[in-house]
C-alpha cells in the first residue's frame, strides 16, 4: 500500500554474495553506474519480493546500500546483498543523499512518487540520477477491489496529517479514498463524518492490501464498531449527507454562519469579491494581515491544495477562534502568527499576495506590506472607516491600481413589512507590484 516511509528499525539482512539474486544484479548495477543513475527507488507491495519484476529484483539485489522501513526490509529479505539501513526516526533522507556515488536502492510502499519517499527524494535528486520502479499504489489496489473508477474518487493522504483535511471532500454522492496513519484512523474518520452530518455514509476499511493478511470490511459511519484493524489500512468513503448538513460549496463566499466570529468578519459577498481580487494562483503564499475570524485565509486555502496562507492577528482570543475555524473547515494547515503588524511581519516568508482587512489605518503598515511583497505580487486592502479609506485613496493616487466601492443592501423586516437595510460600504484598493 502506498504510504510514506516508516521509521522503525530493522535488522540488516543479507544473502551470500554468490547467490543467484546477486549474480543477476551485477549487470543492472553496472548499468546504473554507467548511466549515472546511482539511485533506484523500488515500490514493494505486501506480497514482497515475489511481486517484484525481474528488473526491480535486480536493482534491490545489486545495491551496495538498501534503505527502507522495517516492513520494507523484511519484505525484501533474501534479495538484499548490500548493507540494509532502516529509516531513522525522525525520518530524513540525508543518509541517502550522503551515499551519492554509491549504488543505492530505496524501498517504498507501492508507488513511491504518489505520497511517498520518491516524491521527497525528487526534490533533491535529478531525474537523470535515479531510476524509479513503481508498484501499484494503495489507491489503485483499493479501486480495483471496490470496482471504483479511480479518476472519479478523491484520493487523500492522511498519513501524518490532520483528518480535518477530509472536510472539503464531503460532498453529496462523493467517493473518497483516504490513506490513514494507523489502526485508529478509520474510527476517527467515521467520527468526523458523523459530526458533519454524514453519519449514513458507508465506510469500507481495506487492510494490508495485496498481501496474505488482506481484509476488507464495511460499516456505517454512525455505527462504526470495527475492531482489530491493522495499522496498514485505507478507508473508502461513500458520502451520504443529511438534509441541512453544513456543506462547503465550491463557490467563493461561504455562508457567514459556517464561521465562528464576534462580528468582525469579512462578510460573504465582500469576501467573494475579495477572493476574486486576490486572484489565487498555484503555489501562492498569502499574508492575511488582521486575520480576525480567518474567513479570507480559509477560503483562500480551500481554492487549491498548493496554496499557503499566514494569518496575522494581534488578539489572542480571535487567533484561537481562527484556529478552530480552520480546523473545522478543512484547512488545519493555516499558519497563525499572534502579534501586531507590522512588527509581527518580521522574519515571515515573503508573500506573493497580501490582504489587509484589519489594521490598515496606519500608513506605515501599508508601506511595510508593499515592501515585503514579491515583484509581480498583488495587494488587496479593504476599508470601512473614512480614515482608512483616505489612506487607500492616497496610495492609489501615488501608485495606481484599482479602486472599487462596494455597497450592499439586504432585505430586512421594517415595522412588520420588508425593506432594504444598507451595510456599511467598503472601499477596496487592489495593486500589482511592478517587477524589478
Amino acid at each position: 500500500m502506498a504510504r510514506p516511509p516508516g521509521s522503525s528499525k530493522s535488522p540488516t539482512t543479507s544473502t551470500p554474495s554468490g547467490s543467484k539474486g546477486a549474480r543477476k544484479a551485477a549487470p543492472q548495477a553496472a548499468q546504473g553506474a554507467a548511466d549515472g543513475r546511482w539511485l533506484s527507488i523500488v515500490g514493494i507491495g505486501e506480497d514482497g519480493a515475489e511481486g517484484l519484476s525481474p528488473a526491480a529484483r535486480a536493482l534491490v539485489a545489486g545495491a551496495q546500500i538498501v534503505f527502507g522501513g522495517a516492513r520494507h526490509l523484511a519484505l525484501a529479505q533474501g534479495l538484499v546483498t548490500g548493507q540494509a539501513v532502516p529509516w531513522p526516526s525522525p525520518f530524513t533522507v540525508e543518509g541517502v543523499l550522503a551515499a551519492r556515488g554509491r549504488t543505492v536502492c530505496v524501498l517504498a510502499s507501492g508507488d513511491p512518487m504518489f505520497h511517498g519517499v520518491g516524491a521527497v527524494l525528487a526534490r533533491h535528486v535529478l531525474a537523470g540520477e535515479m531510476r524509479v520502479v513503481p508498484g501499484p499504489s494503495a489507491f489503485s489496489l483499493a479501486a480495483a477491489r471496490l470496482g471504483w473508477p479511480l479518476q472519479e474518487a478523491a484520493q487523500v493522504s492522511l498519513h501524518g496529517r490532520e483528518i480535518g483535511r477530509l472536510r472539503p471532500h464531503l460532498q453529496p454522492g462523493a467517493r473518497i479514498l483516504a490513506l490513514t496513519s494507523d489502526e485508529t484512523g478509520p474510527a476517527a474518520v467515521a467520527k468526523l463524518l458523523a459530526d458533519f452530518g454524514c453519519g449514513a455514509s458507508r465506510v469500507t476499511v481495506l487492510e494490508a492490501l495485496g498481501g496474505p493478511r488482506e481484509r476488507i470490511r464495511t460499516a456505517p459511519a454512525d455505527g462504526f464498531a470495527l475492531d482489530g484493524i491493522q495499522p496498514l489500512n485505507l478507508v473508502a468513503i461513500e458520502v451520504e449527507m443529511a438534509v441541512g448538513a453544513p456543506l462547503l460549496t465550491f463557490a467563493t463566499g461561504l455562508g457567514d454562519e459556517l464561521f465562528e466570529h464576534d462580528g468582525q468578519i469579512t462578510k460573504r459577498e465582500i469576501r467573494a469579491l475579495t477572493l476574486s481580487a486576490l486572484a489565487p494562483r498555484r503555489g501562492d503564499l498569502l499574508w492575511d494581515i488582521g486575520g480576525g475570524s480567518g474567513s479570507v485565509s480559509i477560503e483562500w486555502l480551500l481554492r487549491d491544495p498548493s496554496l499557503a496562507a499566514i494569518a496575522i492577528e494581534k488578539d489572542p482570543v480571535r487567533a484561537a477562534r481562527m484556529a478552530r475555524n480552520a480546523a473545522r473547515l478543512g484547512v488545519p494547515q493555516l499558519q497563525i502568527v499572534e502579534g501586531a503588524a507590522p512588527k509581527a511581519l518580521a522574519g515571515l516568508p515573503l508573500p506573493d499576495v497580501i490582504f489587509v482587512g484589519g489594521g490598515a489605518s496606519r500608513a506605515r503598515l501599508l508601506d511595510v506590506a508593499l515592501e515585503a511583497l514579491r515583484p509581480g505580487g498583488r495587494l488587496v486592502a479593504n476599508a470601512v472607516t473614512l480614515q482608512t479609506e483616505a489612506l487607500l485613496l492616497a496610495a492609489h493616487a501615488r501608485l495606481g491600481g484599482t479602486l472599487v466601492r462596494i455597497a450592499l443592501s439586504r432585505a430586512a423586516p421594517v415595522q412588520g413589512l420588508t425593506g432594504w437595510r444598507s451595510a456599511m460600504p467598503v472601499t477596496q484598493w487592489s495593486y500589482v507590484k511592478e517587477r524589478g
